[in-house]
């Protein structure tokens, strides 16, 4: 399970200088310094980001589009302005294509219960994957059982990969494909530009679960030729509360809404409302501003350093994880999902022993080493894996080789007091 010569990468990134600019990283916990290994599930935030949201309420906040105070064309300015950027970050060609919520889960959501809702029936099929996080199943599982389509399912096969040895068959006759651009159990990069084809050569559209690609790698909506694309602003070093949905303008034009009342009329009467256009039509309600500046510093931070090397140096880790986890532990480790570093996204579950997930975390963070135990919102994927839960570890652009020894480390200590 060595990685490739290929894999055996030069780190791109100042890891020490990167660490800096987190405040939360440079405290002990438990007695130990902090290692955290748990930014598949939310990163951390540099003091940019905070400073920019804290700017924000000192200086600007108002409610946005609502009022032709200087105070509230501020706010508004600041908004529409991260809007641009996020657009730019993703490779949209239109700023008003993208629409925030309050996260990717809601924005998953939104696809299924406005798009779905209009456009699926009795005959029509969802092609979903078992790499899939439940806010890319439950969505469709729920429509399903009002709508009465059916759901298929791509494998997944015993390399990590998915199994697309049938893919013709079981997009014939479908409507969507819904998939993620990368597993949050198990670092699988899907082939997405090839899935894309493969769905609109069958007339079906395709639905990107991003969070956990956007966040690592350069991301072009147009290269994919996606249809739509959600992703979260706290998994990319962004604030909490704050999620985006993009889609191709001709789909959003003839959705409905999502969700009623204020920011999202034009007009309401007596005897029905008419909708607002494209964004505001999916915005009702106060959005989250401050958490949207916030976003935008996130993607300040990371053009800074640079896509390309925050995926250079995660490939950097994940084959030195693999070496150093396979070499110290062979068979009393097992590691799930693709072998190759440069195959997969620096997240990483694995089984230690006959140690449970669960009692493994708390030994690991009373080494200050946080990782998380569980089903990681994949039951699916558990049971192809064969087990009910995971230690996962992941890091990104403040993690470097030492968070790996810490992990080898505590894994270690782990062994040797469940051995008693």
């Amino acid at each position: 399970m060595s990685p490739t010569e290929t894999d055996q990468m030069i780190d791109t990134l100042d890891v020490a200088r990167i660490k800096a600019d987190f405040p939360i990283l440079k405290q002990d916990m438990n007695g130990k310094p902090l290692v955290f290994l748990d930014s598949a599930a939310s990163s951390q935030r540099p003091e940019s980001v905070i400073q920019a949201m804290d700017l924000y309420y000192e200086t600007t906040h108002a409610n946005v589009h609502r009022a032709a105070y200087t105070l509230a064309e501020h706010a508004t300015d600041a908004m529409e302005k991260a809007r641009a950027k996020v657009a730019r970050f993703i490779g949209a060609n239109n700023a008003d294509e993208i629409i925030f919520t309050k996260n990717a889960t809601e924005s998953l959501n939104l696809i299924a219960r406005s798009w779905g809702a209009a456009n699926l029936g009795p005959e029509d099929a969802v092609v979903l994957t078992e790499l899939e996080h439940h806010a890319n199943i439950v969505p469709w599982q729920q429509l399903a059982a009002e709508k009465g389509f059916e759901i298929r399912w791509i494998p997944v096969g015993d390399d990590g990969h998915l199994d697309l040895s049938n893919l013709d068959r079981l997009l014939d006759g479908s409507k969507m494909l819904a998939v993620s651009a990368m597993s949050n159990v198990i670092g699988t990069l899907t082939p997405i530009r090839a899935l894309a084809d493969a769905a609109h050569s069958h007339g079906a559209l395709i639905a990107v679960d991003g969070c956990q690609y956007v966040p690592h790698l350069a991301t072009d909506v147009a290269a994919f030729d996606a249809d739509f694309l959600a992703f979260s602003a706290h998994k990319m070093l962004g604030p909490t509360g704050v999620g985006v949905l993009w889609g191709r303008m001709e789909l959003l034009d003839e959705m409905p809404p999502f969700l009623g009342g204020g920011g999202m009329i034009l007009d309401v009467k007596r005897e029905g409302f008419t909708p607002a256009a494209v964004p505001h039509k999916f915005e009702a309600g106060t959005p989250p501003i401050a958490e949207i500046v916030g976003l935008a510093a996130a993607i300040d931070y990371l053009n800074d350093l640079g896509m390309d090397a925050v995926r250079e140096h995660e490939i950097a880790l994940n084959a030195y994880a693999l070496r150093t986890l396979n070499d110290r532990f062979g068979d009393r480790m097992a590691i799930y999902g693709p072998t190759v570093a440069s195959e997969r996204g620096g997240v990483m579950s694995f089984a230690f022993e006959t140690i449970h997930p669960h009692d493994l975390s708390q030994i690991l963070n009373d080494n200050g080493v946080c990782v998380r135990p569980g089903h990681h919102c994949a039951k699916p994927l558990m049971r192809v894996l064969g087990v009910g839960a995971t230690a996962r570890a992941s890091w990104y652009v403040y993690n470097d080789e030492s968070d790996i020894d810490a992990l080898a480390d505590s894994l270690d200590a782990a062994g040797d007091f469940f051995a008693f």
